[in-house]
C-alpha cells in the first residue's frame, strides 16, 4: 500500500463524516502536514499521511510540534487501519448511514 491510497481513504472516510480533508499547501513553509481535516461542530486537526510503516522527516516533526505548541492536534497515519480511531479523536463520529 502507498500513501496515496492511504489518503484517499482518509478523504473518503472524513467525507461519510460530513467532513472536509483539504490538502494543505504552504508555499514558503516546507515540512506542513499533508491534510487539514475539518469536521462538524467546528473540530479540526492536521494530518501527516505516511506510506505503512514509514515516520514523519525531521522538518515535519518541527512543524507538527510547533503545531501542537499552537494547541492544534497533529496525527500521522500510516495504515487504513488508523483512520477510523483517529476521526473519533478529532470528533467526527457524525457518519452518515444509507437510508
Amino acid at each position: 500500500m502507498q500513501e496515496q491510497s492511504v489518503e484517499k481513504a482518509l478523504v473518503q472516510k472524513v467525507k461519510k463524516r460530513k467532513g472536509l480533508a483539504l490538502k494543505f499547501v504552504s508555499p514558503g513553509m516546507a515540512g506542513v502536514p499533508d491534510r487539514i481535516v475539518l469536521m462538524p461542530e467546528g473540530k479540526m486537526a492536521f494530518v501527516e499521511l505516511k506510506a505503512p510503516g514509514k515516520k514523519p522527516r525531521p522538518l515535519q516533526v518541527c512543524r507538527m510540534q510547533k503545531l501542537q505548541r499552537l494547541g492544534f492536534r497533529c496525527y500521522v497515519i500510516d495504515s487504513t487501519s488508523m483512520i477510523d480511531e483517529v476521526l473519533d479523536e478529532i470528533g467526527g463520529n457524525h457518519e452518515v448511514r444509507p437510508s
